[in-house]
């Protein structure tokens, strides 16, 4: 099966051995002794600048075959229509579904969790992974006639970790990277150097708010200068109301978009509305981020008109304690509550019995390291022994806050609520709107929060529960968890690229967490995407990304 690959990778070695990265012949070597899989070879292949397309002979930048298609046409899609001045400032998924198709990335991620170059042409770093050369695909414009040069992917890089702007990819970028180390080399190339080692960043580079901007025209609110290097261009935007795309004619990209007019409805948070509106026919696609996407599959599952779209995620709700505060400073607490779990009752009725079961790890078992370990039986006379023993012979109360605003959170809460009670824990549910959730998560004691689908497992560690330069938790770190070990370990992680000490790392990681954590993990999520079957060529993508560029409308 790996033969032509390991082909693609001596032709490749012997034509330009001086510009790969030393890592590619160990990685190569893995391959062929069948110590690793093609797909692994091709994630951290490509992580390394060795492009999936050089090793497959595939030479399309998204792969993905369109045997036949209709062009033109309008798309109808649900949307959640909110005025994002600065698309670096999202705060969450919804709002980036628009502007992605006006402007772009520099990588992308696929369905596989492959990263690829997009604007860029391709991207080189060291062995110790430090020092990462970026080259700019030339010939890219913006949708009034500027070229994208390094200056616009300088001028984002800087408005990204800018703290004035208050964008997620500080957090993301900001672990190893500050603006003095961003280096501009000519007009097509930029050279990142960072603080610490870091394999994830081509995979950064595609998180949501991470589009680049033009430099010359952008002044803070790109509603009033929407100028991106995307296929669609905007026409109106009505907060809370529409938003109407059209085709781009110029577009960099060669025969696409396939669609004439894309058009964003807002039709609000309530899942039952998206629902009956994509079976009356009202839109085409049912975005459903931001919603209940449990209730939409159970509405939608059997209905002959519509296609879902699924697809196994990272994506999770984490019950999350504050280790800085009682009674969560004592880990025989965290210990007990995490034994309450039921996690196949909360996965079916939850989560509609569509994802994986979790073991108190922020590792998701589709990630490449993911270390496989037993699972967590629901003991809840384990865990009463438990807190006795932590000195509440006569139980716990507390508090558990959640937003109002994700139906399958609540019911994670209430089943919770009932299994615990037999180990001592009298939960108390508050629920809050989810707006102030989002504000205040970091700041609550004890709740649920939604984290997104991060393709490596070393991403959402690092975000979640890692500690600054002063051993102080960083700023999304929610539950101020700190581990001196795990943070060494994952320090080790982040710079190795050898996928058997990776995997040997993140078994400890995983043991470390589960055992001493803060955090419960009781399933992982499927997302999926309702769809008229009229729709073709959409799939849905694990981080909830709406793509409709190679999307199209057969005709009835």
């Amino acid at each position: 099966m790996n033969d032509s690959i390991v082909k693609n990778i001596k032709n490749r070695v012997m034509m330009n051995r001086a510009h790969l990265h030393p890592r590619i012949l160990d990685l190569k070597s893995d391959l062929e002794q069948g110590k690793i899989t093609r797909r692994q070879f091709l994630k951290y292949a490509s992580l390394i600048g060795f492009s999936a397309a050089a090793a497959t002979g595939l030479a399309v930048i998204r792969p993905r075959e369109v045997r036949a298609v209709t062009y033109g046409g309008k798309l109808k899609v649900s949307g959640i229509l909110t005025s994002i001045k600065h698309p670096a400032q999202a705060k969450w998924l919804a709002p980036s579904q628009i502007f992605r198709h006006i402007a772009e990335y520099l990588t992308f991620t696929d369905t596989d969790n492959i990263t690829r170059p997009y604007l860029l042409q391709n991207w080189e770093t060291d062995e110790e992974l430090r020092t990462w050369t970026l080259y700019l695909r030339k010939g890219v414009f913006f949708n009034n006639a500027h070229e994208m040069t390094a200056d616009d992917v300088v001028f984002s890089f800087n408005q990204w970790l800018d703290q004035d702007t208050g964008s997620p990819m500080a957090a993301i970028l900001g672990g190893y990277l500050d603006t003095t180390g961003i280096e501009k080399v000519d007009r097509y190339q930029v050279r990142l150097h960072l603080i610490r080692p870091e394999i994830a960043l081509p995979e950064h580079l595609f998180y949501y708010p991470a589009v680049i901007l033009n430099h010359r025209t952008f002044e803070g609110n790109f509603l009033e200068a929407p100028h991106g290097t995307g296929p669609y261009m905007l026409e109106t935007f009505e907060e809370g109301k529409n938003c109407i795309l059209k085709k781009r004619m110029n577009y960099w990209q060669p025969g696409l978009p396939f669609l004439n007019e894309i058009e964003f409805i807002d039709l609000g948070f309530n899942t039952a509305k998206r629902v009956k509106a994509l079976q009356a026919g009202e839109i085409d696609v049912a975005d459903l981020s931001g919603s209940d996407e449990g209730d939409a599959f159970q509405m939608l599952n059997k209905d002959p008109r519509i296609r879902i779209e699924p697809v196994a995620t990272a994506r999770v709700n984490v019950l999350r304690m504050r280790v800085d505060r009682e009674p969560w400073q004592d880990n025989r607490v965290r210990t007990a509550l995490k034994l309450c779990q039921y996690r196949e009752k909360i996965l079916l009725l939850a989560g509609m019995g569509q994802g994986h079961i979790g073991r108190d790890c922020h590792v998701f078992p589709g990630h490449p390291e993911y270390c496989q370990k037993p699972a967590i039986k629901f003991d809840p006379r384990k865990a009463r022994s438990i807190l006795m023993e932590a000195g509440y012979p006569d139980g716990l109360d507390v508090t558990l806050t959640i937003g109002d605003n994700r139906p399958d959170i609540h019911r994670y809460a209430e089943i919770l609520q009932s299994d615990a009670a037999e180990a001592g824990f009298r939960i108390s549910i508050d629920k809050i709107s989810e707006q102030k959730y989002k504000q205040s998560f970091t700041e609550i004691d004890f709740g649920i929060t939604l984290w997104r689908h991060y393709p490596l497992g070393t991403t959402a560690l690092n975000l979640a529960y890692a500690a600054d330069t002063e051993g102080a938790p960083t700023p999304m770190n929610e539950t101020r968890w700190v581990d001196e070990e795990f943070s060494q370990l994952l320090a080790e992680a982040n710079a190795s690229l050898d996928l058997k000490e990776r995997h040997r790392l993140f078994c400890k990681l995983q043991d470390i967490q589960t055992e001493r954590g803060s955090i419960g993990i009781a399933w992982w999520q499927n997302r999926w995407t309702g769809v008229l079957k009229k729709v073709q060529g959409l799939k849905t993508h694990p981080s909830g990304y709406l793509l409709l560029d190679r999307v199209w409308v057969r005709k009835t």
